[in-house]
């Protein structure tokens, strides 16, 4: 998979972007388990991505949710036994 970030905020912690081999959209937050640091990616629709990425507050909001595993199942890839916490 090749994740590229087409935005991001570091007051906020998060990145929005495209999976470029399957066009699929993402936000992605930083975690991490002790021994790694990784990003999560969650998948979000075409109008999401637009949407989010012209609405600061409604992006942070959503990774503030992803933050607290509240739309695990948008995970396009999914955490071992050892899954990281949000940094």
């Amino acid at each position: 998979m090749d994740f590229q970030d087409t935005s991001f905020t570091r007051e906020h912690r998060f990145s929005l972007g495209i999976e470029t081999e399957s066009g699929r959209s993402y936000l992605s937050i930083p975690v991490s388990n002790g021994p790694v640091d990784y990003e999560e990616y969650y998948e979000i629709s075409a109008a999401d991505h637009e949407r989010l990425g012209h609405d600061d507050a409604a992006a942070a909001a959503f990774a503030d949710e992803c933050r607290r595993h509240e739309h695990d199942g948008l995970l396009i890839q999914k955490p071992g036994w050892n899954r990281g916490t949000p940094a």
